[in-house]
């Protein structure tokens, strides 16, 4: 009974057994045998890699001699070390892994008690016990690990060579090994007597060719291709002849391993037994070519924007462009006459797309130079962009004034004139440093701040010691605090808020009178709204109106109410886009001469501040605000090279979905003024077509796309300018239908009274905008009209007088 429980729980385990046996067999023929096939795997290897080929024949011969003789050690190595496991080994192995080692237990005889009856009956439960237990044997696992054998990991070092050698070599190079045995000439006439490859270079993108495989008699590829052929067997049974290299210095013709490059169209044939031919078509690279816009652009902070188009038949890796001073277009006057001190090109890369295709580009430089001395002088800007192979194509050059930021305060203007003369040529410190000490003698209400002058005279008193032996780092450290200097003069906050008032009516008289961009145009008209919204709050907490009292400023005097003003000012910005420069700069003087002289009531009770179409109109201008502080921002993003943060831990894109959302709420709320006219549709598809620039920037910006973003924020500034003036024609519309003020019907008596000053042509000036009467009427101002024509006709014609002035009169007679 015993025997039959032991041989039938042996029974039980036979599978698990010799599982376990098959593993022993493994892990001790891995351990023998690893440095055998570690050897013969870096052979085979080395041979796919086609390193006999390149070897000389000494040095193949003796890395064969190498290799078989370490295959041979390998092999009595191994034998050596070879134990042949048995089946007892197997049994001890899964018995060692089982708790209690039934299986040794059921091998074991009673030794004491065989005669005890109650003895015997204990042994039996017990041995049938640690049968059940063997019953649950499983195999074990055999250990297969080498890495005590082998610590420096050979095995895995020669199973990556073959696995590299299988992907970019050949399995066939193996068979040019018996090449280099005593008859290996006729051996190798089992395997491919020649190989070849052609490799496009890798800035392509087109894949290598084996040539073997390739069946056309034409093939088509790139000029730089490298080809690589093999030739085996006896030196001489096959040559290579080609017209496609251009070589001077080739090897021979039988040569077993021929590289040369693709230069040109020509032949490439293998002669000999088997050989083939082709006719090679090399197609060229095309150098790049890029295309910059004719016209350049400024926005309000003094920013350029220019587009550009490059293109190149496998992409564009690099664009550049040179801006170069134009001395021969410069206007020689007052510290330019000097003769300038060398003025070195400025060097801008160009901003290229992170993701997709190169092959052509479309997008827009955007940069700020304003510090350079090159700003708002004439220049050369020369585009240039450069692809993989290194060729580079360039635009011609554009001849034109570079943008950057302009001072319509006076005395920041003329720091600025200064500092750029000093950039210019040292030898102007001198004179630079009389004109400042003028500007200084008595500065009067000139300087916003003590601050401001005390920085201006440390400057005058540093120049004043070093003008004569002024360094160049000295010169540009002057310049760097003039720069800063001059920014808290044009954009410095005055505490009084008729002063800020007057400062903004007075920089955008200036600006029109320099013919401001329409961005600087548009920010300073911001600026003088808020600066007239902030000093009639003030004037109205100070001297609130009573319409009772005669006597009362509000009601004495002539008066003007914010409306008008707003008219005024909307008409102003009009007659600046439309180009009559002329008529903007006299609307403007009008505008000065009211609040300089006029009462200001805070509105006429109809289309005022407080109204809903009104109010509606301040937000939307918020908006127009808000988003070009997004847009200066995105530019500096631009600048930096990453996107960062706002100071409300915002994403640019997050803040630009904001204002979307917020202009879609204004457009569908109801509140814009003059819902249902013609004006008020027109202002509500600008305002859609701004939503949908603005949906554009988003995206743009979410996908890292920094110029088309700024692009996109220029449009939808753009569309929400059009529709402000629409919106603000309407809301005038809706005034004049609810029926004039009492002083716009007293400005009517004076002007059909003829009481007043008049303009060049005869008509009367007021503060309305434009006239009613009926010019056809008065032959006068025909009269005065043709004489005004005809001085300035004479005028633009007189070579004396200077090219500006020309330029100015002749722009005014294409407008009449």
């Amino acid at each position: 009974m015993t025997e039959n429980t032991e041989a039938q729980a042996l029974k039980r385990i036979e599978t698990p057994l010799r599982i376990t046996l098959a593993g022993l067999w493994a892990e001790r023929i891995t351990r023998a045998f690893w440095p055998f096939w570690t050897i013969a795997i870096t052979s085979l290897a080395a041979a796919a890699f086609g390193l006999q080929d390149l070897l000389p024949i000494e040095a193949a011969w003796f890395g064969m001699v190498t290799a078989t003789l370490g295959l041979i050690w390998g092999i009595l190595h191994g034998i050596r070390a070879f134990r042949r496991p048995t089946r007892v080994e197997a049994l001890i192995r899964l018995d060692s892994k089982l708790p209690g080692q039934p299986i040794a237990a059921l091998r074991d005889t009673q030794a004491i008690g065989i005669t005890d009856e109650a003895s015997k009956a204990v042994w039996a439960a017990h041995r049938a016990r640690m049968a059940a237990r063997a019953a649950t044997a499983k195999p074990v696992q055999p250990d297969l690990q080498l890495s005590s054998r082998d610590p420096f990991a050979l095995r895995y070092v020669a199973l990556t060579a073959l696995v590299m050698a299988l992907m970019f070599g050949s399995i066939w190079r193996v068979t040019s090994v018996a090449g280099l045995t005593p008859g290996g000439t006729a051996n190798a006439a089992a395997g491919p007597a020649w190989e070849g490859w052609a490799q496009p270079p890798a800035y392509t993108g087109k894949p290598a060719l084996y040539l073997n495989d390739q069946t056309a008699d034409a093939l088509t590829l790139p000029t730089g291709t490298r080809l690589q052929i093999r030739l085996y067997g006896e030196p001489g049974a096959l040559i290579v002849a080609e017209t496609i290299s251009g070589r001077t210095d080739a090897p021979p013709a039988s040569e077993p391993a021929q590289d040369f490059t693709v230069t040109t169209s020509g032949k490439l044939a293998i002669e000999g037994a088997a050989g083939r031919a082709w006719t090679i078509i090399a197609t060229p690279d095309r150098a790049p070519s890029i295309t910059p816009a004719a016209e350049i652009s400024r926005d309000g902070e003094g920013r350029f924007k220019q587009k550009f188009t490059a293109k190149d038949d496998y992409g564009v890796t690099k664009g550049e462009v040179t801006i170069a001073l134009d001395l021969a277009a410069v206007t020689r006057s007052f510290g330019l006459k000097t003769d300038p001190e060398t003025i070195a090109p400025v060097i801008l890369d160009l901003p290229l797309p992170v993701r997709g295709s190169r092959a052509e580009i479309n997008t827009t430089l955007v940069d700020d130079l304003s510090e350079s001395v090159l700003s708002n002088l004439p220049v050369t800007l020369t585009y240039a962009a450069t692809d993989a192979a290194g060729q580079t194509g360039t635009a011609e050059p554009i001849h034109l004034v570079l943008p950057g930021k302009r001072f319509f305060d006076p005395l920041a203007d003329a720091l600025i004139e200064m500092r750029r003369d000093m950039l210019w040529s040292r030898s102007n410190a001198p004179t630079s440093l009389q004109i400042l000490k003028a500007v200084s003698n008595q500065p009067g209400d000139i300087f916003p701040d003590d601050k401001t002058y005390s920085r201006l005279k440390a400057v005058i008193k540093r120049l004043d010691t070093e003008a004569k032996t002024l360094t160049p780092k000295a010169r540009d450290e002057i310049a760097k605090e003039l720069w800063d200097i001059s920014l808290m003069i044009e954009d410095g906050k005055l505490n009084n808020a008729k002063d800020r008032m007057m400062r903004a009516q007075d920089r955008l008289a200036e600006a029109i009178r320099k013919g401001a961009s329409p961005e600087e145009i548009q920010k300073l008209m911001d600026e003088l709204r808020d600066a007239l919204d902030e000093y009639m709050r003030e004037e109205a907490k100070k001297n609130p109106p009573d319409p009772n009292d005669e006597t009362s400023p509000q009601n004495q005097g002539p008066t003007i109410t914010q409306d008008q003003i707003d008219q005024m000012l909307d008409k102003l910005q009009q007659l600046m886009e439309e180009g009559k420069t002329a008529e903007a700069a006299e609307l403007m003087k009008q505008l000065q001469d009211l609040m300089n002289n006029m009462k200001v009531q805070q509105g006429d009770g109809q289309g005022g501040k407080g109204s809903p179409g009104k109010q509606a109109m301040k937000d939307l201008g918020n908006t127009l605000r808000d988003q070009q502080g997004l847009s200066d921002d995105s530019f500096r993003d631009l600048q930096d090279g990453q996107e960062g943060p706002g100071a409300d831990g915002k994403t640019l894109s997050e803040r630009q979905q904001e204002l979307r959302e917020r202009l879609r709420a204004l457009r569908e709320g109801g509140k814009l003024p003059g819902q249902g006219s013609d004006k008020a549709e027109d202002g509500g598809q600008a305002l859609d077509d701004a939503g949908r620039a603005m949906e554009d920037a988003e995206r743009a910006l979410e996908d890292g796309d920094l110029p088309g973003a700024l692009d996109k924020q220029a449009e939808a500034m753009d569309k929400m300018r059009e529709g402000l003036r629409d919106f603000g024609e309407a809301l005038s519309e809706q005034d004049r239908q609810r029926g004039s003020t009492p002083e716009g019907n007293r400005q009517a008596q004076e002007d059909e009274t003829g009481e007043g000053s008049r303009d060049p042509l005869g008509r009367p000036n007021s503060m309305r905008i434009g006239s009613d009467g009926n010019l056809a009427e008065n032959k006068e101002i025909y009269r005065r009209a043709q004489e005004l024509l005809d001085e300035i006709r004479k005028r633009s014609g007189d070579q004396s007088r200077p090219e500006s002035e020309r330029g100015y009169l002749k722009r005014l007679l294409d407008l009449f």
